[in-house]
């Protein structure tokens, strides 16, 4: 088939049409795919402790865990969306350790020893 979609038609040049179409037209099935819910609760209390021992804390409040959850959830939500944005202007499909370097850079924070 080398036309756009199911139709056989015209021959489609726009390389984004051509997904959009196929896309609409024949849905891709993901019932196969497992759903990730609630994954900030692999963040677990030792890892927390372990950041706070290398921060220089000595003592921690039981209501800090999972208060730092979720500041860490908001700001890796932040960081993903700035990264996917990154490598999808760039056209690629795989995310370099630049893409990670100019995303935290944008949320106003440097990143040292991963180039630029």
């Amino acid at each position: 088939m080398s036309g756009c979609g199911k139709s056989g038609g015209a021959r489609c040049t726009n390389k984004g049409a051509q997904k959009l179409l196929s896309e609409v037209l024949v849905p891709k099935s993901y019932s196969h795919h497992k759903i990730l819910q609630d994954n900030i609760q692999g963040i677990t209390k030792p890892a927390i402790q372990q950041l706070d021992q290398r921060g220089g804390v000595k003592r921690i409040s039981g209501l800090i865990y999972e208060e730092t959850q979720g500041v860490l959830k908001t700001f890796l939500e932040n960081v993903i969306w700035d990264l996917v944005t990154y490598t999808e202007h760039a056209k690629q499909k795989t995310v370099t350790s630049l893409d990670v370097v100019y995303a935290i850079k944008r949320q106003g924070q440097t990143l040292y020893g991963f180039g630029a």
